[in-house]
Order: C-alpha cells, then structure tokens, then sequence
C-alpha cells in the first residue's frame, strides 16, 4: 500500500500525454472572435453591422484575436467597443468556423458571436467607421464572414418561426401589421397573412388599446403573452 510519503511529487513535472508528448509540442490554432450584430432598418429590411478594417480597404464583420488571459465574452465586448463604437450588448455564441483554410493569413479558427437589437442600441457606434449592409448583399467581406452572416440569418429566421419577435425589436407594444411586417423582413419574403395571425394571435395579450397616428381604421396594440 502506498503512504503519503511514498506518492511520487508530479508538481514539478510538465503534463505529457499518452505519446509523451506536452501541450507545447502540439501545434495551435490561434482564436478570433467575429460578431454578426443584426438589426431591423427602415426600406433595408434585417441589416448587419459591418466595419472597416484596419487596412482601410474594404469591409467586415467586428472581430478580433483572443488574448491571452481573456474570455471569448471580453474579447467580443472589446472588438465591438473598440471597432464599432457599440457597447453594452450581450451577444451570444452562434458556431465555431474551423476550416483551416478559412484565413489566409494562418490557421485561425472563429467562434462566432451573434446578437439582435434593435437599431437604436446602434446610436453610438462610429458613422465614419461603420455601416449597416442589407443581409442579402453584405458586400465583399473577407474570409468567411459571408458564410457567418448567412448562419447567423438562418438562426435568426428559425427563431422567428412561430414565435412572436422573441428578439425585441418592436418593444413591448405593437400592431399585429407591425410585427407581421418585422416578421417578413426577417424571413426575406412575404408571408400570408391569416396563417401568420393564427400562428402569433394565441401568442399574444390585446392591450385594449389602439395605435395612435396610423391611417384609415385604428389597429389594436398587442404584448407578448407572459
């Protein structure tokens, strides 16, 4: 039986695998994150939010490298702080892009980020340095960051489903012709009209009030049922 004094120390001793091999003598891929920050605009429809990159040529999705020391969560806030002007947001994981081929200046893998807002949490973000593209014509982004725009819109459009804006884009009150209208512009084609009430109706609590300032008959204002 062994003793406590008879345990060999292994606190000194680097790990090594069952090959022999340590950590260090495996190569490493280094670690970027890349947000896709969706939103609602105006006569763009569903829009992400692209910046210009640092060589001043063309544009992109906000990301970074991973620092040593830090949380994929720090480094999406810092990319967004520092790239974008945006803060305060809290986006979520979406997928890891890992094809090795995927940048051409190495092996860098990306876990990508995804979040929906409405286009006012946008207000302080850089003019000069940032834009809002439409989904469907992002422009030419470098890497792979169209294929990250086109899994984050698949996302978004599942979660907008059957569920009544689970993102929050209309605030807490809203016409049925409002979120029906958010709804199309998030699934990129019309949808028919009495299959989307009966889908969100069930969904929904009628405030009892009515839409002010909207022409020919007055629309009742609904919330989300708790």
């Amino acid at each position: 039986m062994l003793t406590v004094a008879s345990i060999p120390d292994m606190s000194g001793r680097r790990y090594r695998d069952s090959r022999g091999k340590t950590l260090e003598e495996y190569p490493r891929p280094s670690v970027a994150v890349d947000t896709a920050l969706l939103t609602l605009d105006g006569d763009l429809g569903l829009v992400v939010l692209e910046v210009r990159r640092n060589n001043g040529r063309g544009w992109g999705l906000p990301g970074t490298f991973l620092h040593e020391g830090e949380t994929l969560a720090d480094a999406v806030d810092r990319s967004l702080q520092e790239k974008a002007g945006v803060a305060g947001l809290h986006p979520r994981q979406l997928h890891v892009f890992d094809d090795p081929t995927r940048d051409d200046r190495g092996w860098v893998l990306s876990v990508a980020h995804i979040d929906v807002v409405p286009v006012e949490r946008l207000e302080s973000r850089h003019v000069d340095l940032t834009r809002l593209a439409p989904v469907g014509s992002p422009g030419r982004l470098p890497y792979d960051h169209p294929h990250i725009i086109n899994f984050a819109v698949e996302h978004i459009q599942s979660r907008y489903a059957d569920t009544p804006d689970p993102d929050r884009l209309l605030g807490d009150e809203f016409t049925m012709l409002e979120l029906r209208l958010a709804h199309e512009a998030i699934a990129g084609r019309p949808l028919q009209r009495d299959w989307f009430r009966r889908t969100m109706e069930p969904q929904l609590v009628p405030t009892g009030e009515m839409a002010a300032g909207t022409r020919g008959r007055p629309a009742e204002l609904f919330r989300r049922r708790p």
